[in-house]
């Protein structure tokens, strides 16, 4: 089995164990394997790109450096390491909406049918906020949540235009996000959310990581029609 794929196989295992560890409430486990998962996802991404001879995307790889530290930022309690797993985090997303700008989002999403996801995430954006300001108005939270969803609303918008995968992922992401953002906001807190949170988070990042890291399309061969074709001596 190539590296890059026990690598990702590692990657199911550890976020497996994160999410019994979250359904469980087993605090030193989730310790434990919450750091390991986007390192590992960097390293698949790393492996697969290289066997490909495909130079590694460093910003995808910088998003992921990001995200461990907002990981590890998270596992804190209280309103100053959440503010600093925030900060972690749109530093991420700003990384992965210049990964994804840099290879031509912004072109294909003024195209139809893409051209309708800006208005899509634009709308669900707004809404969410509007249904969170109080709660995130008594937390304190307001302004740097609103500024967060707007790079996070950013982020899934360009994701939209590199195919389903990555595009799902940045949808995955946004959700995970959300629901943290309900239960800072105490407007919604689900039966399970820590496990909803992860899950939705593990499979997003892994969506958009295996989307970079596959081999891009072959290009199209063309056909050569008889006038193209080399003439033949007589």
């Amino acid at each position: 089995m190539p590296r890059s794929r026990l690598l990702l196989a590692a990657f199911v295992a550890v976020a497996a164990a994160n999410l019994l560890a979250n359904a469980a409430d087993h605090r030193v486990a989730e310790l434990v394997t919450k750091p390991l998962l986007m390192p590992l996802l960097a390293a698949h991404l790393w492996q697969a790109t290289t066997a490909q001879g495909r130079r590694t995307p460093r910003l995808i790889l910088a998003a992921l450096a990001l995200s461990t530290g907002g990981d590890v930022a998270l596992l804190g309690t209280g309103t100053g390491w959440f503010l600093t797993g925030m900060a972690l985090f749109l530093g991420a997303h700003l990384c992965y909406v210049a990964a994804f700008t840099r290879h031509g989002a912004a072109a294909a999403l003024r195209r139809p049918p893409l051209l309708a996801v800006p208005l899509a995430y634009g709308l669900l954006t707004a809404a969410a906020l509007a249904w969170m300001w109080p709660g995130l108005t008594d937390a304190g939270l307001a302004v740097p949540v609103t500024g967060y969803a707007l790079a996070l609303s950013t982020m899934a918008t360009t994701a939209a235009a590199h195919g389903w995968r990555v595009g799902l992922g940045g949808a995955l992401f946004l959700a995970s996000d959300l629901l943290i953002a309900t239960g800072v906001a105490g407007v919604l807190d689900p039966p399970g959310a820590p496990v909803l949170v992860m899950a939705t988070y593990a499979a997003g990042q892994a969506l958009i990581v295996t989307g970079r890291a596959a081999p891009p399309p072959a290009a199209p061969r063309r056909a050569v029609t008889p006038a193209a074709a080399p003439a033949t001596p007589r």
